[in-house]
């Protein structure tokens, strides 16, 4: 199988998020694999481990996601790309799925995993994006996947219930939290992963027939309000009954 993962550099989800100047403080923070992209990971190494093929993980971005791809080739990805996007000023979901399809649209994926969202962006719309540009149908939020041929049958996730869909290869899939869970890298993976050559294409190397110029702006970054020190009522259950809604009615505003 022709296995394809798209997967993006964020954050490390234990991060104290820092803002200055209405911009997200990147100085000092420590990136990771997006988590939900490590499902996708998982699942690309287990498909190759079942069918064969070949594992190649993508990501778009500048020169620091290296670091990020290797950590996929130590998990058990065959090759890395990466697709440096530095000319695009503040890229959003519609470029990314632009660049990535200009990318993959000769490539003949057999099936493209991706996370289901990002914990930065959260959009979850990068991956149904590329799957209208490359033409092929997509499933989303997926809990469980088995291939038989050019058949595909999937669990996916909707609100707390299972719904099983049936599709046909080439397909894009996102994974979601529950179908399966992530490898560690080993050390042999490591040492393995370091040797590997990372295939890096500028905008220029991809044939791209549109501007890929976002299409969305930030307007703004800001941190939620710090939360007040929560209060304990006391007194009888209907005294404190009492005090709570006149409190809703008072100071929450809510009633």
């Amino acid at each position: 199988m022709n296995i394809f993962v798209i997967m993006k550099r964020t954050f490390d989800t234990e991060e104290k998020i820092m803002i200055s100047d209405g911009q997200v403080d990147e100085s000092g923070a420590e990136f990771i694999i997006n988590p939900y992209d490590e499902y996708a990971i998982e699942e690309a190494i287990v498909l190759r481990e079942k069918h064969g093929g070949e594992v190649t993980v993508v990501t778009v971005g500048e020169d620091e996601a290296e670091k990020v791809l290797r950590t996929a080739l130590a998990m058990g990805a065959d090759k890395a790309v990466l697709i440096n996007d530095e000319e695009i000023q503040d890229g959003d979901s519609f470029s990314t799925a632009a660049i990535l399809a200009a990318f993959l649209k000769d490539k003949e994926a057999d099936i493209i995993l991706a996370g289901n969202v990002t914990v930065d962006g959260s959009s979850g719309q990068v991956g149904p994006r590329l799957a209208v540009e490359l033409g092929i149908p997509a499933v989303t939020s997926i809990t469980k996947l088995t291939i038989d041929g050019y058949q595909a049958l999937i669990e996916r996730d909707v609100e707390g219930d299972l719904e099983t869909v049936e599709a046909q290869l080439p397909l894009l899939v996102t994974c979601q939290q529950g179908l399966n869970e992530p490898r560690y890298p080993s050390l042999p993976g490591i040492m393995k992963a370091k040797k590997k050559q990372i295939e890096t294409f500028d905008l220029d190397d991809l044939d791209l027939e549109e501007d890929v110029k976002a299409k969305s702006k930030m307007l703004d970054i800001f941190l939620p309000p710090v939360k007040g020190a929560g209060r304990i009522l006391e007194g009888e259950l209907g005294q404190q009954a009492k005090e709570l809604i006149s409190l809703l009615k008072t100071e929450a505003k809510v009633m």
